[in-house]
């Protein structure tokens, strides 16, 4: 192997470390051609677990890495958000049962075709860009704290020694959740997930209602808020915040909520831990 080569191949695999992944794309777009990473991978110093995805021999396969991959390599703005984003921050104890292992991802494009092919025990779910008019921002390392706020996001590490990831914070999942509900084994867990909610912050889950498309995850969201009486809800500002007009039939046969007129389960509270 020629000396420019080698060097390329150190610093690819250098980059790459143990758990990010590099597609095909990236690496036409980055100077390696395919009859380079062909070398590369009959030499034994790449491997390829899903077409058009590699990393480097020895590496391991986590799905923290693939999230990783495709947020600082591919720049692409897809988050962790809703049920699995709550299941990151310590309230995966309310979860249904198997849905730890699924993954949802949220943003305005869909992540690449190798995603769903690779050999992991978890798998990925893309909501797309889910209830909110909010403009998306590139991932970039270097993005602030303070722009991520500014979407209801926020770098989170899923482990010690972890690289950050960036994921919903409570309130932004607790909408985006909202927003999935369909029947009424969603609206228990909503409502479970709503109980543990509180301490979120009034004054990003007001800039989030303002953003949010969705009549029926507000409607929903501050339902649950409301009937367990959370102290944060008062401070909530609604100035601003279509909640539209008419009823709103969730459930067949449910307790209508005289506040926000949406229909509610009547044996909630028989659900509740």
């Amino acid at each position: 192997m020629g000396e420019q080569n080698a060097g390329k191949l150190n610093r690819l695999l250098a980059e790459l470390g143990d758990t990010s992944l590099v597609s095909s794309r990236w690496l036409r777009a980055h100077g390696y051609s395919n009859s380079l990473v062909a070398r590369y991978v009959g030499s034994g110093w790449l491997v390829s677990p899903a077409r058009g995805a590699y990393m480097r021999q020895g590496g391991r396969l986590q799905w923290e890495g693939v999230v990783r991959s495709l947020q600082a390599w591919e720049e692409m703005p897809l988050h962790l958000g809703g049920r699995f984003a709550l299941t990151l921050q310590g309230h995966e104890h309310y979860l249904r049962l198997g849905d730890a292992g699924t993954i949802t991802l949220y943003g305005p494009e869909r992540p690449p075709g190798w995603v769903g092919m690779l050999p992991l025990k978890e798998r990925f779910a893309f909501l797309g860009k889910g209830p909110f008019d909010l403009p998306a921002v590139p991932f970039a390392a270097e993005v602030s704290e303070s722009v991520l706020a500014g979407q209801g996001l926020v770098w989170h590490r899923a482990g010690s020694g972890a690289e950050a990831l960036v994921c919903s914070t409570p309130e932004r999942a607790m909408l985006e959740l909202c927003d999935g509900v369909s029947d009424a084994a969603r609206v228990y867990e909503a409502d479970a997930l709503m109980q543990a909610m509180t301490t979120l912050r009034p004054q990003r889950v007001g800039l989030l209602l303002r953003h949010c498309r969705s009549i029926k995850a507000k409607r929903l969201f501050l339902a649950l808020a409301e009937r367990h009486r959370h102290a944060w809800l008062s401070h909530v500002p609604l100035e601003g915040v279509d909640l539209g007009r008419g009823k709103r039939a969730l459930v067949p046969g449910g307790r209508l909520h005289p506040t926000y007129q949406i229909t509610l389960p009547r044996d909630l509270d028989e659900h509740l831990a």
